[in-house]
């Protein structure tokens, strides 16, 4: 059928040019496949003083100026071949009772120093809520993940916590930081969540990093490149103060 209305071409045409430079913007943007979920341990411990990583917490200690590792998770995939026994027993929380995670020496150590909450069975209900759905070892996927976090830590985003302790920081300040560190666009792929501390602060309580589904890949990609692989995201919390250490 001719479609004899100029104008009707011509709106055609633009929504046609429009569709396809959307799908292409999300193509050049990539696609998240996981997350990198990285805590500032002192707020977290303002609401959760009695686990033994907070109660054990002190200002010299790394984590009261170093992002902490929370998890290393693939988007919409849990218990992959867990057991109902073991998913039971996970969410019921008490994660001392979960089986112990098979690690090197070495990266049990690093483990600890970069997971606080290992002191609370956190690496046993990461690894089978997270962990299982990855196809990686446990000290692989752990490994991977502590590498992860060792790269956001030496990098300007968590020079600029540390500097900021006590402080508010912006939502735009956090991403130019990002942006600085991982290459232009990077904090568009990160969400940041707040909490209410004692005397009614909003605390940062932690940063959630997309990453592309090379994150498990074995082959030792940057923080770098799998940021800037992973889709945008909204930033979530825009503002908050830097918690520092102690109750």
């Amino acid at each position: 059928m001719k479609m004899s209305n100029p104008f009707l071409r011509t709106a055609l045409f633009l929504i046609a040019v429009t569709a396809a430079g959307t799908a292409g913007a999300q193509d050049a943007g990539g696609r998240t496949r996981f997350i990198l979920a990285a805590s500032w341990q002192p707020a977290f411990c303002e609401t959760n003083q009695r686990k033994p990583e907070c109660s054990s917490q002190t200002k010299d200690r790394f984590d009261a100026t170093n992002f902490s590792l929370h998890g290393l998770w693939p988007m919409r995939k849990d218990y992959c071949d867990v057991s109902g026994t073991l998913r039971t027993a996970d969410k019921e929380g008490d994660w001392k009772k979960l089986p112990e995670v098979e690690l090197s020496a070495e990266t049990k150590v690093a483990l600890e120093k970069a997971m606080p909450g290992t002191q609370s069975g956190l690496e046993r209900h990461e690894w089978i809520k997270h962990g299982t759905c990855t196809k990686m070892s446990a000290n692989d996927y752990f490994a991977t993940s502590v590498r992860l976090i060792d790269e956001l830590n030496a990098s300007p985003v968590r020079d600029l916590f540390a500097a900021n302790v006590g402080k508010s920081l912006t939502a735009e300040a956090i991403k130019a930081a990002f942006d600085k560190s991982f290459g232009p666009g990077a904090g568009d792929r990160v969400k940041m969540s707040c909490r209410r501390a004692g005397g009614g602060n909003r605390v940062i309580d932690e940063l959630t990093i997309g990453l592309s589904e090379d994150a498990t890949s074995n082959d030792g990609a940057s923080l770098r490149d799998l940021i800037q692989g992973a889709g945008r995201t909204s930033f979530g919390c825009d503002q908050g103060v830097v918690d520092a250490a102690g109750f």
